[in-house]
């Protein structure tokens, strides 16, 4: 499933790649065709993300003009020549150059303005927006019997994160994803946010995850670059049984949660 920092990035390239322009809205699959009429025609007016969840809100003059999408396991959402018709597109927007074809996600809605801040305040805190408080997180965090690697994918809680920032920012901080919620120190989470903070803004602009330190680059410790289909230097994500960058020990994988968790058992005692 895609991470926060994706869908922010959907987020401005829609912004950006249709602007102003009066847009073709339909539905070449037909499970989306009388929604699509609504905004067909019309152009978008905000187009922003909440964690994993994208909303795009047309100048229709309808109760339900915000098109709501969430991408799930298998969705995507791909810029495409206009003329683009491979697959099931359940939804296609364009200018009549480029396309935003949307492809098996988990829903494509249009909703009233009502329900989105409805669907916005079952969401935690999203790192990546300038307007989130962590604050209020904190504080359920510091109550909660539960270890900090299932807290932190808990998208009521952190919303956009996800499996890889989840493992790396526990690394980075040299925090066991272990440690239950309650014994988490204040400073321990400002640092666990701090680092959210600035790794998925950057993975917004480079459109990767990316979390290795400068001296832990492949041309930093003339090692090879990671080959991998999510891309991205990591310290921890997929690397069982390879060696720590740091010290040397195994990295050890288990499932927590129904999730496969990564970590270093000596880095993150």
């Amino acid at each position: 499933m895609p991470e926060g920092h994706v869908i922010h990035r959907l987020a401005g390239e829609l912004t950006r790649t249709f602007g102003n322009a009066e847009l073709e809205v339909t539905s070449p699959q037909g499970r989306f065709a009388a929604e699509a009429e609504i905004i067909n025609g019309h152009h978008i007016a905000v187009s922003e993300a909440f964690g994993k969840h994208l909303f795009v809100e047309f100048d229709a003059e309808h109760p339900e003009h915000i098109l709501y999408i969430h991408l799930g396991l298998i969705g995507t959402l791909q810029f495409e020549p206009a003329a683009e018709t491979r697959g099931q597109i359940r939804l296609h927007l364009s200018d009549g150059e480029v396309a935003a074809n949307l492809r098996g996600p988990q829903w494509c809605r249009l909703i009233t303005e009502t329900e989105r801040t409805q669907a916005i305040g079952k969401l935690g805190a999203d790192p990546i927006r300038d307007d989130a408080d962590p604050e209020p997180i904190r504080m359920k965090v510091q109550r909660s019997g539960r270890s900090i690697g299932s807290l932190l994918m808990d998208q009521k809680l952190f919303a956009g994160v996800g499996n890889i920032y989840r493992a790396e920012t526990l690394f980075r901080m040299g925090i066991s994803p272990f440690t239950p919620g309650r014994d988490i120190t204040t400073a321990q989470f400002r640092s666990i946010w701090a680092d959210l903070v600035g790794l998925m803004k950057e993975g917004v602009v480079a459109g990767r995850i990316d979390t290795v330190r400068p001296e832990h680059t492949p041309e930093a410790m003339g090692r090879e670059p990671r080959k991998d289909d999510h891309g991205g230097e990591v310290y921890t994500y997929r690397r069982t049984g390879q060696a720590c960058f740091l010290c040397g020990t195994p990295i050890k994988e288990q499932v927590m949660e129904g999730r496969n968790l990564f970590w270093c058992p000596s880095c993150q005692p």
